[in-house]
């Protein structure tokens, strides 16, 4: 049995709204969401890309067909709507949020898309932090959902632990880079999961290489890779390594990640697979 799971059946074969949200301390969605599954992003440290791994997973399960949506829990440095170039901002309603979609069909959620200005900064201290982060839960109308993505902002700070303390999580996906520093701060994520009974689904090494545009050759710009390693040593899966797209980049920048079709995509088809989707 996977831990944070009920005693009978699989985290991703089971409905979370109605087994996992039982759990104490979970709190159930807004009335008129069905979510199926409930899957965290998660990163010890900034600067590793778990965003776009975020929106990989997104687009590769959405080409799969699934409904999917993302909760950008990232409140003070939310970057999922630009990358799906979604700028309307949610429909209210008497019942709660109707989130925008993407051209493509993903449901996102993030407090840049209540703001006047994508870059006005948001100057919050953690309580007020949390409680964005239940509200985009519990006031949004997710609809009918196979999967709801959480991109979780860096660290363990107020939000990563409102969202394993408050939300019916399935499991996580620790995404980190080839440095010994991002080695570490991985070991940090997976004790955090392991005090808030959160299953860790896997681990994905991003930026792992980067390839020669004229001979092909991977070039480790951040010394070999460690992925192997780091799983090995936290005792928990891994999903696999990713390496520098720039043509990714260019589509992130341009709201475009949707029309992504490069080999990065492939791999994330597979990290799919692997947690059961």
């Amino acid at each position: 049995m996977a831990t944070g799971a009920c005693e009978t059946c699989n985290p991703l074969t089971c409905n979370s709204t109605t087994c996992e949200a039982k759990k104490p301390g979970r709190i159930p969605p807004h009335e008129l969401s069905n979510i199926k599954h409930v899957i965290g992003i998660m990163s010890g440290k900034g600067g590793v890309g778990k965003s776009s791994v975020t929106a990989l997973l997104a687009v590769a399960l959405q080409q799969a067909g699934y409904q999917v949506g993302i909760l950008d829990a990232d409140i003070t440095g939310p970057s999922i709507p630009r990358m799906f170039g979604v700028r309307r901002p949610p429909e209210g309603t008497g019942h709660g949020m109707i989130p925008p979609q993407s051209p493509g069909g993903t449901r996102i959620m993030s407090l840049n898309l209540l703001l006047p200005h994508e870059d006005d900064p948001v100057i919050w201290r953690g309580p007020l932090i949390g409680g964005a982060v239940k509200q985009f839960w519990t006031d949004v109308i997710w609809g009918d959902l196979d999967y709801l993505l959480v991109d979780l902002p860096p660290g363990t700070g107020d939000a990563p632990l409102t969202v394993l303390q408050s939300l019916p999580l399935d499991g996580l996906v620790i995404v980190s880079s080839p440095q010994e520093l991002a080695q570490m701060v991985v070991r940090k994520a997976v004790k955090m999961a392991a005090m808030m009974n959160v299953k860790i689904l896997g681990l994905v090494e991003n930026m792992s290489y980067a390839v020669c545009p004229d001979c092909g050759k991977e070039i480790y710009l951040f010394g070999p890779s460690r992925a192997g390693a780091a799983a090995a040593e936290a005792g928990i899966p891994l999903l696999g390594t990713l390496p520098l797209d720039p043509d990714l980049t260019a589509l992130c920048d341009h709201g475009q990640v949707e029309d992504y079709r490069g080999p990065l995509l492939e791999r994330a088809r597979e990290f799919v697979r692997k947690i059961g989707g």
